[in-house]
């Protein structure tokens, strides 16, 4: 009899383990998963780009330095390197839109351009979609974190190599007020 209750804790110890483990890797493959919803946002706007920098070259001859901005922060953001790096090559390419679109007021006819404009509305819409998967990320890194800091969870998780995940921040410069000039 004391060999199948010892038994039968052995075997529920084991199947806490494995249930514990699987949940473990869902969850670090959920974060992959953001990550790559992220890069698939980041890509489409960096397919837009072009067609945009295009659009605007045509009315903003001598507006080049703006757009050169654009084309460097979109090559440094598509140039490789870590989710670091990509994100702060995103804020530059963010920063650089905003100049982009931000001519548009000086040139009456590039407001008008049909082509222009739906341009920036894709990429305003891309621009949502990245701020609403960065938002997955961030909840499904927070989930995988706290279940690897909560005990028992955390024993398997310290065995089997499982470490803390970094939450995507917003930079120094995008937690400045914005200021607004009549």
């Amino acid at each position: 009899m004391a060999v199948w209750i010892v038994l039968g804790v052995v075997v529920v110890v084991a199947l806490f383990w494995i249930v514990q483990y699987n949940s473990l890797v869902r969850l670090r493959n959920w974060i992959e998963e953001a990550w790559a919803q992220i890069d698939v946002q980041l890509k489409r706007r960096y397919d837009l780009i072009p067609n945009l920098v295009e659009t605007v070259k045509g009315y903003a001859k001598h507006e080049q330095e703006t757009l050169q901005k654009v084309i460097e922060a979109r090559n440094r953001l598509m140039g490789g390197g870590g989710r670091a790096e990509q994100l702060e090559a995103n804020d530059q390419l963010s920063g650089a839109l905003r100049s982009l679109f931000a001519l548009r007021e000086a040139y009456p006819d590039l407001k008008a351009h049909e082509g222009f404009n739906k341009l920036q509305e894709q990429l305003e819409g891309t621009e949502n979609k990245i701020a609403a998967a960065r938002q997955l990320y961030n909840r499904t890194v927070m989930q995988y974190n706290t279940k690897i800091q909560s005990f028992p969870t955390n024993i398997i998780a310290s065995v089997h190599g499982f470490s803390r995940s970094e939450m995507l921040e917003i930079s120094a410069a995008e937690r400045e007020n914005v200021q607004v000039k009549f």
